[in-house]
């Protein structure tokens, strides 16, 4: 992927802000789109000098007027506590968001891809989980803003991809951590490495034996560029993210760890909806992608501790919880 005109919505945020830098170096022009709910300017800071880099503030849940070759569509909040804050504005920006891009996509005839989520298996029946399972999905529950307004956001990439033969990619994201997730997004990894980092209390909701799969960011940028660059006839979706998996419990006893942290495990009830089990099966990305994780939970954990250290040390304000 060089000399490409590229849009990325959800450009400032965490993952967005990681997939335009390394974009920019691969040699592209890049058109980062944001409204800012949750992204932060500091995360694109160093890309403003770059003439080839150029920002737009925008809501995707109304129509957007841009001449590209590509597409990347990152824009929604997709953390809990960020998107049950406005549950009717997550679903318009899964969407509404959705249908003005593919209708954008289509009118410049752009290959689009549509980040989507674990979130789409619900709290899962089959683990690990392959994309060809469908789902156990509490339609009204607290989460079903972000796991329905996913899942409707993949039916209309393959309806246009059906219907309008536009190059469509899908990929399915699993827990993704590395610098630049937000402080405050209440995730697992963002959360204890704070409360580890100052002494606090260490939250487990349930009894910590819950398991997760955590992605790195630099594998999960990787597998997301290749994607983009597999032939038209491969739309996914396709699971992104590391099999490796780890109880709530044993990655609070790692970041304790890490940190050297005096911190306590304290438990809490657990969340509505909160899924027992997420890990994904990759066999589709290995074979279409030849691509799988790379980074040890050990070694992406310490490049995020170090990265929020420095954070509690030049904004405490911004990383209060």
């Amino acid at each position: 992927m060089k000399n490409k005109h590229i849009l990325v919505t959800g450009g400032s945020g965490f993952l967005g802000s990681h997939l335009c830098e390394r974009l920019l170096e691969l040699g592209n022009e890049v058109i980062c789109v944001d409204n800012f709910y949750t992204g932060a300017k500091r995360n694109i800071y160093h890309l403003l000098d770059n003439p080839r880099f150029e920002l737009v503030r925008h809501d995707i849940t109304f129509p957007l007027y841009v001449e590209v070759d590509m597409i990347f569509n990152l824009a929604c909040p997709a953390s809990p506590i960020h998107y049950q804050r406005d549950p009717v504005q997550t679903i318009k920006t899964c969407v509404h968001g959705a249908i003005n891009l593919l209708g954008l996509a289509k009118r410049i005839n752009a290959r689009i891809l549509q980040a989507s989520t674990s979130e789409v298996y619900g709290d899962p029946t089959i683990h690990p989980q392959p994309e060809e399972y469908w789902g156990n999905v509490n339609p009204i529950g607290v989460r079903s803003c972000y796991d329905e307004g996913k899942r409707c956001a993949e039916t209309l990439f393959h309806a246009y991809w059906l219907q309008c033969n536009l190059p469509i990619k899908i990929v399915r994201i699993f827990n993704t951590y590395g610098p630049r997730m937000h402080p405050n997004d209440g995730r697992v990894v963002s959360n204890f490495i704070l409360q580890a980092l100052q002494n606090r209390d260490i939250t487990i909701y349930g009894d910590g034996q819950q398991t997760r799969s955590f992605c790195y960011r630099d594998d999960l940028i990787e597998a997301m560029i290749r994607m983009m660059d597999t032939p038209d006839e491969v739309t996914g979706p396709v699971n992104i993210g590391n099999p490796g998996e780890f109880t709530i419990l044993e990655l609070a006893e790692l970041v304790i760890e890490l940190t050297g942290s005096k911190s306590k495990i304290v438990r809490r009830p657990l969340p509505s909806d909160d899924p027992k089990q997420r890990r994904p099966d990759t066999a589709k990305a290995e074979k279409l992608l030849k691509w799988q994780a790379t980074t040890p939970l050990r070694e992406g954990l310490t490049h995020t501790i170090a990265y929020f250290d420095k954070l509690l040390k030049e904004e405490p304000d911004f990383c209060k919880q």
